[in-house]
């Protein structure tokens, strides 16, 4: 992934092109003037897609800065010392992770491609991406002040998590890194990137390679996800809310659709707390920060097109099963 200067600055003026013309049109359309001129469904688009934005954007800085320091500053292999060897307990502790890297879904994509290329293994990084969102701190502290009088909500959501992330990583542990990884990526992690010995230097150019492959995945993604949720009518899943089975179905569709941060997206599940039922809630809180269409496109910067799907489809079908079993046994 060598990126010459003239595409660095093509890249970089696309990228703020983008960003700049959808807070033009946001800002415009608030006039009276431009109301006249762009339609509705036009401004809804720009809105949601300049929100998912804004509100991911902090979580990926704050994410690079953690590959940051794990990559150039702390000492080669230290992440993994205290590892266990036997792959089950392997991936059970990697699953853990989040607890001391507290980012949301944005923002753990660059640090698994950090430890990607310092040698984590390519299935316990998916058991990272998938259960860090909803294993740190955060996430749990805010899930348990959203449903304070429902805890069952909370322990749902954490087991449900861990579970289907070492699941995941089960699943796909006998495949090799042609089949799970981009060539591109494989080819970066191979490519010497620190050429210089000043560590400020090296970050600065770690940053600049992150940045590149992160933003255009980030704007793309918030796009799609403005796009889904201008075109489809939230209405018709709202309707479904009571149905034990179609309420779960229902709400997995719209967390993949709103993409929202798993460290608020309890307080939007708490909306819909006293229509949709309480598998179907946990189901939300579950697939949302694993799977959405901003997590795809970040993620596609590092994984296959295809094992994203074959991803997406296991960890939407242990969702919708964790909340039926919520809504049919407990």
């Amino acid at each position: 992934m060598n990126i010459s200067k003239k595409q660095l600055i093509y890249r970089s003026a696309i990228v703020s092109g983008i960003v700049g013309a959808l807070i033009a049109l946001r800002v415009g359309s608030a006039q009276t003037s431009w109301q006249q001129v762009l339609p509705n469904w036009l401004q809804d688009l720009v809105t949601i897609s300049l929100s998912i934005i804004i509100e991911a954007l902090p979580f990926v800085l704050l994410g690079i800065g953690v590959a940051v320091l794990i990559r150039v500053w702390l000492p080669s292999g230290v992440i993994f010392k205290y590892l266990p060897h036997r792959p089950l307990l392997r991936r059970a502790c990697v699953s853990l992770y989040g607890m001391f890297l507290p980012v949301c879904e944005c923002g753990n994509v660059p640090v698994a491609r950090t430890l990607l290329s310092k040698g984590l293994d390519k299935s316990d990084s998916l058991v990272f991406l998938l259960s860090a969102p909803i294993l740190n701190p955060i996430t749990i502290l805010t899930t348990q002040q959203a449903f304070v009088n429902d805890p069952a909500i909370v322990v749902a959501r954490v087991i449900g998590g861990f579970i289907i992330a070492n699941t995941i990583g089960w699943i796909f542990a006998r495949h090799s890194d042609k089949q799970l990884l981009r060539s591109e990526f494989i080819a970066y992690c191979h490519t010497e990137h620190n050429h210089t010995t000043n560590k400020c230097m090296a970050s600065l150019l770690f940053v600049k390679q992150e940045v590149i492959a992160m933003m255009p995945a980030l704007l793309f993604g918030a796009f799609c996800a403005g796009i889904i949720q201008t075109v489809v009518p939230r209405d018709i899943l709202l309707g479904l809310g009571s149905d034990p089975v179609l309420s779960v179905v229902a709400m997995v569709v719209l967390a993949f659709v709103v993409s929202i941060c798993s460290n608020v997206d309890s307080f939007f599940a708490l909306a819909f707390r006293n229509t949709f039922t309480t598998g179907s809630l946990v189901s939300f809180l579950t697939f949302g920060p694993m799977i959405d269409v901003k997590m795809l496109s970040l993620m596609r910067t590092t994984y296959r097109p295809i094992v994203l799907w074959q991803i997406s489809l296991c960890v939407a079908l242990m969702s919708v099963t964790l909340g039926l079993v919520v809504n049919y046994v407990f």
